[in-house]
């Protein structure tokens, strides 16, 4: 299996769990964006398991850092669930993947000392083109109108992309594991952090209490949200074994992320045909015509900026 097969089963995967996110979200199978954000927090606690394999300690001052981090991620990931909870997979997804490359490249610009060039400046108006494309409603009575969760997607592109820069500075200082393992006990603390809100704190107890005596669509579920997590972690995974196979590949497997945006559409409408009370995509050749064009213009953003890395 060659690079670019393995590349494009990686961003299929992670368009996968994209799309059984909605499913648990909109299905209501998991009520409310805090629960999943807190259990994808807390299933980042099997970091743990990589202790022996690099992991030591680091001072006082680096461990906040880390902390920070990590909380800042688990915020980002409940940003993205909340707005995957209010609008379409297919819009939702190509808005983060713009906005978060744009605001690591401002970052690592400010803060990492890196200085972006015509063509790379060209991407990133050609990512801010088609993420505002693929957002805007043609068929809606006023005249100018985001879809439903598009604040929420900024929001968690913003916060991703702080999350990412942090991370690269850590890594810069520090071995993958460890700083992995730091940055994900800080995810975890981030998700304590929600019983502080009385609101929440009696969302995440209600479904907590559900363990104790689990019902037939509660063990579904269960199940549904492993597998959405072992998607991702599976397609994180090859796509970084894609990467490593050649270094002349890079920049292609980084710009084909659009082929996720390609999938995550695909499978939308694909799957509003079986569940269109939860895949709530347009199929009209305009809405389709929209997001095909716009993909493509992010496409082309990819690639400009990802052309020289």
């Amino acid at each position: 299996m060659n690079w670019l097969t393995i590349t494009a089963v990686a961003y299929f995967l992670l368009a996968l769990e994209v799309v059984l996110n909605k499913f648990l979200l909109s299905s209501k199978r998991i009520s409310h964006p805090v629960i999943y954000a807190f259990y994808a927090g807390a299933t980042g606690l099997f970091a743990l398991v990589f202790l022996p394999f690099g992991f030591h300690w680091i001072g006082f001052s680096d461990i906040l850092l880390r902390f920070l981090g990590g909380i800042v991620f688990i915020y980002g990931m409940l940003a993205f669930f909340s707005a995957l909870d209010k609008g379409e997979a297919s819009r939702v997804t190509p808005v983060v993947g713009a906005v978060v490359p744009i605001i690591i490249f401002f970052l690592s610009m400010i803060f990492l000392g890196e200085r972006l060039n015509f063509q790379e400046i060209s991407g990133l108006l050609a990512l801010v083109t088609g993420g505002l494309w693929i957002s805007y409603d043609f068929g809606a009575k006023k005249k100018f109108q985001l879809f439903s969760g598009f604040y929420w997607s900024v929001l968690a592109g913003i916060l991703l992309a702080v999350s990412a820069t942090t991370f690269k500075n850590f890594y810069t200082h520090d071995n993958f594991l460890n700083v992995y393992i730091w940055t994900r006990m800080g995810a975890f603390l981030g998700v304590l952090i929600f019983f502080l809100v009385p609101g929440w704190r009696k969302i995440i107890l209600s479904s907590l209490s559900k363990f104790k005596k689990p019902g037939s669509d509660n063990k579904r579920s269960g199940i549904l949200f492993i597998l959405a997590r072992s998607l991702g972690g599976g397609g994180s995974i090859l796509k970084e074994k894609a990467t490593s196979l050649t270094l002349a590949s890079v920049t292609l497997v980084n710009a084909l992320v659009s082929l996720e945006y390609v999938f995550v559409f695909a499978l939308g409408v694909l799957f509003s045909f079986w569940l269109p009370g939860v895949f709530m995509e347009k199929k009209d050749w305009k809405s389709v015509g929209q997001k095909i064009i716009a993909i493509c213009i992010i496409t082309v953003g990819f690639m400009l900026i990802s052309e020289n890395k």
